[in-house]
């Protein structure tokens, strides 16, 4: 229960809408285990369309990056490997979370493990944060970062780095020895005014056993 691992995941596409025929052009992946990173996944991929001027420009990838760039479908392969067993962690994890399933459904590959939303627990975790976004939370926070943001595995890192502040933050705050995963999926579910309760039971229910 305490002893899990997670993957944080970020995806740089070529739009907002896998629905919409939208494609992912990179990866960045952190593995957590005993809340530290012990392992990295990074790759840009080849989506076999032209990427806008914008996205080159949000990203910092180019249209001349991604002709060499492997396949999506070999990438997502090696991916599908690497998460594994794992839980997986995204900030907004909605949007990561819907280009993923996609993406595996075109590899006929399917994701089975729990997913958590970072910036829905940072909202219960840190109240007073001036907001929720992965930069503003990096500054409250002040989580060390070399300043590339929009790229998949700096995004990771910060993400990864994050999701082991509000760990940590949440075995001081209420003593805990240990906080599941499902204790961060949950959190992200409850109204900000039955949070104090909800974890206050929750530490007095561990330390009952």
């Amino acid at each position: 229960m305490g002893n899990y691992s997670v993957v944080v995941l970020d995806f740089e596409t070529t739009g907002l809408s896998p629905d919409c025929g939208d494609r992912v052009i990179e990866v960045g992946a952190v593995l957590i285990r005993d809340n530290r990173i012990i392992d990295r996944f990074q790759s840009l991929m080849n989506p076999e369309m032209r990427i806008s001027g914008f996205i080159e420009e949000y990203t910092g990838i180019t249209n001349l990056m991604l002709a060499t760039a492997p396949p999506i479908a070999e990438v997502m392969q090696r991916f599908y490997s690497f998460i594994a067993r794992h839980y997986l962690v995204a900030h907004n994890a909605s949007f990561d979370r819907r280009f993923l399933d996609i993406e595996m459904q075109r590899i006929n590959l399917q994701r089975n493990q729990e997913f958590a939303c970072s910036m829905l627990v940072s909202r219960r975790v840190y109240p007073d944060a001036p907001g929720h976004s992965l930069e503003k939370l990096v500054r409250f926070k002040k989580i060390k970062t070399d300043g590339i943001h929009h790229r998949a595995l700096a995004d990771a890192e910060m993400t990864g780095h994050l999701w082991i502040a509000m760990v940590a933050d949440l075995k001081k705050s209420f003593g805990l020895r240990q906080v599941p995963f499902d204790l961060m999926r949950q959190l992200a579910k409850i109204s900000k005014s039955a949070t104090p309760a909800f974890l206050a039971k929750f530490a007095d229910d561990l330390k009952a056993r």
